[in-house]
């Protein structure tokens, strides 16, 4: 009987299997979008169990489990490591066929050279021997990405971080490079006006530019927008639901902006026109600066109430957005492409509806000042599997030049994710070799070498130039 998860994994032709072992495999992993703590590299944290190392924060999984019938208790409650990591066990069984049941199987290979299914009966021999790993110093978070072959990662910061963890591992000499990415959502957050006045007064502080009008909020993102960059950040990210683009004068902006700043309310349209505004204003900040800007397009969150009310964001609880965006995407890349302002730019989807839009979107603003200008991005949070990626790769290659895609993010909070670029680059070399195999694409080694080598990590370091 074949092993499941054997070195062939995903691989269904001799092609593919030579394309991953032979190229693919051996390229290290630039993770240019992830959500990774900083603060718990800097500290070189070691886990003390496999509970803790997978289940504190993943609302993949969290979501399964609750999809299982598991209580509260075992997901984001009180139940010890050991408890919870049960009752992700005996979800596994349960999730043939979702992605998470791939990934666990992976990551229990990669990182503990277990190759054994887990499962009820499993469980406990699995936590301990994971659990008495992670209590070494060889796999601490340092050594998890070491192991794993990674160069450099992009974590996700606010405006307002001080990124002091960032600077420490620059000081430690860490070989991974770790840099910031600037993600400016809740500068933009404005439907909770006493948050929303709360941060302001935050960067107002750590910018030291008093805040009272629109010029003075862009003022104050610049002086942040400038610290980021002297920290190494060259990519901005936006989460947004879709794009702002209605029009307004700078009186009005200035005259809307003073009164949410005061605590007062505010209209949809005068709401519509400040996101418009200051999207926009980022987006010119971005160019200037020479960087890469991400958007992260469409996701419905918060959707249950009253999970969100007894735990906060990040849960679980978010959903496939089906805002249409078309248009306005259009009207705000014009935009910028007309002032001379257009940046190199990623574009995330949530709904794979919306693969095709995009694709065809972007391709009218390339250009020549750089090869790939405008990509779309790798597949994202409920896209990231089998069919997804699969329709991913086919929608740039239908529509633009898969030879210049800058390859797979992991979009993780886990030291555990790494995996996942594996998934993505085995996807990718059965594609390619069983169509190689189909007198599809020829069969020259040299060319499907570089094609291969560039997507896995090639394109993204010359892309980004962060190395």
């Amino acid at each position: 009987m074949k092993k499941f998860i054997d070195e062939n994994f995903l691989l269904q032709t001799e092609t593919a299997k030579n394309l991953y072992h032979e190229f693919a495999e051996k390229m290290p992993i630039f993770d240019y979008h992830c959500h990774l703590p900083v603060k718990d590299l800097a500290e070189d944290v070691c886990y003390e169990n496999i509970g803790q190392a997978w289940l504190d924060g993943d609302h993949y999984k969290w979501r399964l489990m609750r999809s299982n019938g598991i209580p509260e208790k075992f997901c984001t409650g009180d139940a010890t490591d050991f408890e919870k990591f049960e009752k992700w066990a005996e979800t596994v069984p349960i999730a043939i066929r979702n992605p998470l049941y791939h990934w666990t199987h992976l990551e229990l290979q990669r990182y503990f050279n277990i190759d054994t299914i887990l499962s009820p009966k499993t469980c406990k021999e699995i936590y301990y021997q994971c659990s008495t790993l992670l209590q070494s110093p060889d796999f601490s978070v340092k050594n998890l990405l070491l192991k794993m072959n990674v160069n450099l990662i992009c974590t996700t910061d606010d405006p307002i971080d001080s990124l002091e963890h960032h600077k420490k591992l620059k000081e430690d000499g860490y070989k991974v490079k770790v840099i910031p990415t600037f993600r400016p959502d809740k500068a933009m957050a404005i439907e909770n006006t006493t948050s929303y006045v709360s941060y302001i007064s935050k960067l107002s502080d750590i910018s030291g530019i008093e805040i009272k009008n629109f010029s003075s909020l862009i003022e104050a993102l610049d002086v942040r927008h400038k610290f980021f960059h002297s920290m190494g950040c060259r990519i901005a990210d936006h989460g947004i639901l879709t794009f702002w683009v209605e029009p307004y004068t700078s009186g009005e902006i200035e005259r809307i902006t003073a009164n949410i700043l005061s605590g007062n309310d505010f209209t949809q349209g005068e709401a519509l026109k400040f996101k418009s505004a200051l999207l926009y204003e980022c987006a010119k900040l971005n160019f200037n600066r020479g960087w890469v800007q991400q958007f992260h397009i469409g996701p419905f969150r918060n959707t249950n109430t009253r999970l969100f009310n007894k735990l906060g964001p990040d849960i679980g609880c978010d959903a496939i957005g089906d805002t249409i965006f078309g248009s306005k995407l259009v009207k705000f890349l014009d935009s910028l492409d007309q002032s001379g302002e257009l940046t190199k730019t990623i574009f995330y989807n949530i709904n794979p509806r919306d693969n095709e839009l995009i694709a065809s979107i972007i391709g009218s603003f390339q250009d020549a000042i750089y090869p790939g200008k405008m990509q779309f991005g790798p597949s994202w949070w409920f896209l990231d599997q089998i069919d997804g990626i699969t329709k991913q790769i086919n929608t740039i290659s239908n529509l633009g030049l898969l030879s210049r895609f800058i390859g797979m993010t992991t979009d993780s909070r886990s030291f555990l994710s790494y995996p996942r670029h594996e998934y993505f680059r085995r996807i990718l070399c059965n594609m390619i070799g069983s169509e190689v195999e189909n007198g599809e694409i020829p069969n020259d080694m040299e060319l499907l070498r570089k094609t291969i080598e560039n997507i896995c990590y090639n394109n993204a370091v010359d892309y980004f130039k962060m190395l």
